[in-house]
């Protein structure tokens, strides 16, 4: 087994990274705004047998805590109940899940400094953090700025042993109120001088960092062949590197993949031979989320049209149609066929075969606080007694 399922942090995450780099696969990461969608993903990773990243925006976190709370710490309460969620049914779908925060840019910070305070309050209960990783994407700053700003978080994120997640060069388009559309197109590409940059600083506070470095990456749907994608730029990244640091590792940085709508499949299979182990996809998902309601909708448009009254009667009840349990899993079928199609993509699926639990052996509630100060190992003691 190379992680045991549930929510990876720490370690396992490491070996989860490494054995996806040295093994020529990607983890799918998705973006997620609501239980359904949560579920979704875990489903789907069951059932292709891979391990999986679950996501969070900063409008995702506002969206999952409820669009009629205005308070300024919502997008982090949300990103916390979305977190407890996948805590507490992943390890019923027995494969390995990454709780990850997505994009962060500057004026975000506040978001990103919520999300670290439930992680060292859960770390202080638990042993380990809340999330398993989380992104800052600064790449709009100054790259001196962009690895400073990185390096500070970073100091206190090892602390707990989280991952961090950077970007240098940007990602084109617009997602979640960033809008990167009118970029200068040269930034769109990052350098192997840029990256190294990036790995020499924060190699020395610890080794649990990836970085989105940008091939003209971009955000949205876009026919292939329609973005101009130069993924062979990042095995040149791993050459500067592993010279610079006389390294036998042939890809010594663990990198990501942004912006993947509209990716040939020959792209996306270049960016991960060059040490990409992990791919965003949201787009993709939010479209066919849509669609597998929007097909529900269309087969069953008479059924819909009234509480009472279809074509197989005018009295006849259309509950079973429009409860939402019906239409809403419709949904989510049609967006695990689509996670499906990018785990095979990425090279991920039957990588981890899903370790589905015995029928009632897991507890309904898994939190066991951590063991602390001298009162309670003697506690600890006595009980062994």
């Amino acid at each position: 087994d190379i992680v045991p399922p549930g929510v990876v942090v720490g370690d396992n995450l490491v070996k989860l990274l490494t054995h996806a780099k040295d093994n020529g696969y990607a983890i799918p990461a998705f973006n997620c705004t609501s239980s359904s969608t949560a579920n979704a993903v875990m489903e789907a990773a069951k059932k292709n047998n891979s391990p999986v990243m679950i996501q969070v925006s900063n409008g995702g976190g506002a969206f999952y805590a409820g669009k009629g709370i205005k308070d300024p710490n919502n997008c982090a309460a949300g990103a916390v109940a979305l977190a407890l969620h996948v805590r507490t049914m992943a390890p019923y779908y027995g494969i390995p899940v990454v709780l990850h925060s997505d994009h962060c840019a500057k004026k975000l910070l506040p978001w990103f400094d919520g999300m670290l305070a439930a992680d060292e309050e859960y770390f202080a209960q638990y042993g380990e953090p809340l999330y398993s990783s989380h992104m800052l994407d600064l790449s709009e700053e100054p790259d001196e700025d962009n690895i400073a700003i990185c390096a500070e978080y970073f100091e206190r994120m090892v602390k707990m042993s989280i991952w961090l997640e950077m970007e240098i060069g940007i990602t084109g388009g617009e997602e979640d109120g960033v809008d990167n559309e009118d970029a200068d197109p040269e930034k769109l590409y990052t350098s192997p001088e840029q990256v190294y940059a990036v790995y020499e600083r924060l190699s020395k506070i610890g080794p649990m960092f990836s970085i989105a470095a940008a091939f003209g990456n971009v955000h949205g749907v876009y026919k292939p062949g329609n973005v101009t994608l130069q993924p062979e730029r990042l095995g040149k990244h791993q050459a500067y590197a592993k010279e610079q640091l006389a390294s036998e590792n042939d890809k010594p940085i663990f990198l990501v993949m942004h912006g993947g709508s509209g990716s040939t499949d020959e792209e996306i299979k270049t960016a991960v031979e060059n040490g990409v182990v992990k791919m965003n996809v949201d787009t993709d998902t939010q479209w066919a989320y849509w669609d597998g309601l929007r097909a529900f909708e269309k087969e069953k448009h008479d059924y819909l049209q009234g509480q009472i009254g279809n074509p197989t009667g005018a009295d006849k009840p259309n509950k079973k149609f429009y409860d939402p349990r019906v239409w809403i899993r419709k949904a989510e079928e049609g967006m695990m066929d689509r996670i499906g199609v990018s785990m095979e993509k990425l090279m991920c699926k039957d990588k981890y075969t899903a370790k589905v639990p015995e029928a009632g052996s897991l507890p309904i509630y898994g939190f066991k606080p951590k063991a602390t100060g001298p009162m309670a190992a003697v506690s600890g003691a006595v009980k062994g007694v």
